[in-house]
């Protein structure tokens, strides 16, 4: 019986090791469950605040284009006055040359008919 006893008592020794070991493993175990919770709690913010940034830049771009098409509405619009203002321009330019060019004719011919009435003046002063 003795032995017997001896013999459960080592038995439940080699259990009870078996079981604090066991425990031990469980409590590493339990920690590292919490740590990696911790760690995807942190991912999950992370996550959370690059998707807040995300949506905050593409409500800037967003922003952004429509500015951009604004600009070049306005720029479109600017190009037509611009061009409009180059035909106005082009043909002043143009009428003033022909006017220059009729002041030119008309000057000529003024002082052909001065020539021609000094000519005539100049011709009864002698008759």
């Amino acid at each position: 019986l003795q032995k017997e006893l001896l013999k459960y008592k080592q038995e439940a020794r080699n259990l009870q090791g078996i079981k604090d070991a066991l425990q031990q493993r469980l409590i590493q175990q339990d920690a590292s469950v919490l740590q990696l919770k911790q760690e995807l709690l942190r991912a999950s913010m992370d996550k959370e605040e690059l998707h807040n940034q995300n949506v905050d830049l593409q409500r800037k771009i967003e922003e952004r284009n429509r500015l951009l098409a604004e600009y070049k509405k306005e720029l479109c619009q600017k190009d037509r006055h611009l061009q409009q203002h180059q035909t106005k321009l082009d043909e002043m330019v143009r009428q003033l040359s022909e006017a220059s060019y009729q002041q030119v004719d008309l000057e000529w011919e003024l002082e052909h008919k001065e020539a021609l009435l000094a000519h005539c003046m100049k011709r009864e002063a002698e008759e």
